[in-house]
């Protein structure tokens, strides 16, 4: 039988970041998710922050999403996001090549500072019902994923195509990662270890700071 705590699951709470370059529907892609509804144009100098839940495979999960103005302001704070998220939207268009090898750049700067290349991420192809119009060919994308173990989705915020799905992915990655660090404290507690132990603080460490924020 399962343990007891796994008979009434809490709402978690997790706080994901969202990168990529300027224009690529970062702020699209939160809004139809939060609000189901489509931004045709936007401030990019506006910050706005969301709270909403969400289920997850029948568990509760509370996500609080910081959409943040993607100004020169944004390089001094990125460090800081980056080291409170817990999971990471890597955000790019279907219709730039440039958007998808900055990419390369966020995701160096996510395992440098996180100093784990395990931490839970998805990258989305947004713009995805611009066909016409793409310049990365979905196979380049896929590449790329395979390589950072990390899913791909394309999506599109204007006809809201795997908007949910994206976000759900994500939250199942860090569903499963908080999960096992619990798993984990509860062995150190039933072998009798001080859990003030230096590597059960590390792990304590681990889980602080959950944040989502859309750069």
């Amino acid at each position: 039988m399962p343990s007891s705590r796994y008979a009434y699951q809490p709402s978690r709470e997790f706080h994901v970041v969202v990168l990529g370059a300027g224009g690529v529907g970062k702020s699209c892609l939160t809004a139809q998710f939060v609000h189901n509804e489509w931004i045709e144009s936007y401030d990019p100098t506006i910050e706005d922050s969301y709270r909403t839940q969400v289920s997850v495979d029948g568990r509760q999960v509370m996500l609080e999403i910081l959409d943040t103005a993607g100004t020169e302001q944004f390089v001094a704070m990125r460090d800081l996001y980056m080291k409170t998220g817990q999971g990471f939207l890597l955000v790019f268009s279907i219709t730039s090549r440039a958007s998808l090898q900055e990419l390369v750049t966020l995701r160096d700067e996510i395992i440098r500072i996180k100093d784990d290349e395990n931490i839970p991420i998805v990258i989305v192809g947004n713009k995805a019902d611009l066909v016409d119009q793409r310049q990365v060919d979905r196979a380049k994308a896929f590449s790329i994923s395979q390589r950072w173990q990390a899913p791909y989705y394309e999506a599109s915020a204007r006809t809201r195509t795997n908007v949910d799905e994206v976000f759900v992915d994500l939250c199942r990655q860090m569903l499963r990662r908080d999960d096992a660090q619990e798993h984990s404290q509860d062995s150190y507690y039933d072998k009798g270890e001080d859990p003030s132990s230096s590597r059960r603080r590390r792990k304590r460490k681990q889980k602080q700071g959950p944040r989502c924020a859309i750069l």
